[in-house]
């Protein structure tokens, strides 16, 4: 611990390592073609939550693309928890981890010749939340924008897998930043209904009900099911059903859940202000307040003192 004192420490394979000596061979397969899967949560607090949510999630995944890790669940967990605990000290007062896995199928075989390691790759590794980067959008609110390009069908590939072949939301996020670096990309489906931006699970509110787009053509995110609990807590009702655009325009309030983001306020859809402008809504501040105590962390006042 003492030799690596200054520099973040990542697992693979098996061995914990200063994160500089972590290389992946140009091999592998989730290099070549994506063919990997990997989960992500956060710290609060210098606190991991949600983890067993993650990891059961990582493991359907893998599941679905038929990657053995050669770790059980348990195993993986561990090898979670080991490499927070061997990082947690470099954080400073203030500031939380992503704490993530990712596995490949492995390395690809040239010749018959073979890398030293054989079988899945696995990496655990942990990186400093982009506090003051997006502190602002919960003082002013995320703007939503829609590209032309459409999120993959799921009789194509299932969005519920996480899985590194990120193009489908890249490409559609490459077009909104191209119109405004600051707007958040969504991605809207083969029907027209909306998706999912990177990372990020959308929700409306109206008339005091939360609506949100049926599971099949998102990733179900962990803080979706979160936010979704902390709603039937408050005794708000939460609607899973195909919304559109218009649905968007007209609501009373709109708000992405993410891991990192937990719940934030959304000010703008495809440069319509909604509601009345004014960030976080009713609704979604009662959610961030049952999402904070939730995690026993104000994660919204986290970002918003990166402000000052």
């Amino acid at each position: 611990m003492t030799a690596l004192a200054n520099e973040r420490v990542a697992y693979l394979n098996g061995k914990f390592l200063p994160e500089s000596q972590v290389t992946v061979s140009f091999r592998d397969r989730g290099f070549k073609y994506g063919d990997a899967a990997f989960d992500m949560t956060r710290s609060f607090n210098h606190k991991i939550f949600f983890l067993k949510e993650h990891i059961d999630r990582l493991y359907r995944s893998l599941k679905y693309l038929r990657i053995d890790p050669g770790l059980s669940p348990k195993e993986m967990t561990a090898a979670t928890e080991e490499t927070f605990a061997r990082n947690r000290h470099l954080l400073s007062p203030g500031e939380d981890f992503w704490v993530g896995q990712r596995i490949s199928r492995g390395v690809d075989p040239v010749g018959g010749l073979f890398d030293a390691h054989d079988g899945a790759t696995v990496i655990v590794e942990c990186t400093p939340l982009p506090l003051k980067a997006r502190a602002s959008l919960y003082r002013d609110g995320i703007k939503v924008l829609f590209p032309s390009v459409r999120r993959t069908a799921p009789d194509s590939l299932s969005p519920r897998a996480k899985t590194h072949n990120y193009l489908n939301v890249i490409m559609g996020d490459m077009e909104i930043k191209a119109q405004d670096k600051d707007a958040w990309g969504v991605l809207l489906d083969e029907n027209g209904n909306i998706c999912e931006g990177i990372g990020s699970n959308f929700f409306t509110v109206r008339d005091g009900v939360i609506y949100t787009p049926k599971p099949r053509y998102v990733l179900p995110g962990v803080s979706r099911q979160v936010t979704m609990e902390i709603a039937a807590e408050l005794g708000i009702e939460v609607v899973e059903m195909d919304i559109d655009p218009y649905d968007a325009y007209t609501a009373d309030e709109v708000f992405l859940t993410s891991t990192s983001l937990c719940i934030c306020p959304v000010s703008r859809v495809a440069g319509e202000v909604i509601g009345n402008g004014k960030v976080p809504g009713p609704v979604t501040k009662r959610l961030i307040d049952g999402y904070s105590k939730r995690v026993d962390c104000d994660f919204m006042a986290q970002y918003i003192k990166q402000l000052s």
